[in-house]
Order: C-alpha cells, then sequence, then structure tokens
C-alpha cells in the first residue's frame, strides 16, 4: 500500500472531527482551497478509504479516523445508522 501512497498526490491530512457530516447524503466535508469541498461517503470510511477528493479539481486529503468512531459504530449490520438484521 506505500507504494499506492507515493503515487498519490495528498494535498493534507485531516482529523475527521474537523470535517462536516452531512447527515441526509451521509457524506463526510472538508474546504478545499478551490473554493468547492472534499468529500468522502460514509461507507467508503467504513470499508477502509481514507482518501477524500474534491469533484472541482485534483486536490486529495487523507482522513484520520477509527472505524469504530464513525457513526453507525462502523460495524456490519450498519445502515444509516440505525441497526438492520443480518442472516448468514
Amino acid at each position: 500500500m506505500a507504494d499506492e501512497d507515493e503515487q498519490l498526490s495528498i494535498y493534507d491530512e485531516v482529523e475527521i472531527e474537523d470535517m462536516t457530516f452531512d447527515e441526509a447524503l451521509q457524506t463526510y466535508h472538508y474546504p478545499c482551497p478551490c473554493g468547492d469541498k472534499f468529500e468522502i461517503a460514509l461507507c467508503d470510511l467504513q470499508d477502509g478509504a481514507d482518501i477524500a477528493v474534491c469533484p472541482s479539481c485534483s486536490l486529495m486529503i487523507r482522513v484520520i479516523f477509527e472505524v469504530e468512531d464513525l457513526p453507525g459504530g462502523g460495524g456490519q449490520g450498519v445502515e444509516g445508522g440505525k441497526a438492520v438484521a443480518v442472516s448468514a
């Protein structure tokens, strides 16, 4: 994974606590220098992704977070912050 990180041009590293969570879109946002916002979906964070992108420019940020601290606990069987039954 280190090789992948070296190929990415990361603008900054941001703590998830500094980002804004949009409950309707289930997306975290952070202001981008271009005037738009970096964004990353909650489901992507729960799946282990940590790169938020700006839809208007080429900048990316790394999001610093713990999966268990995400809304819904970041565990399986969670959908939109509400527990749902999972059959095996």
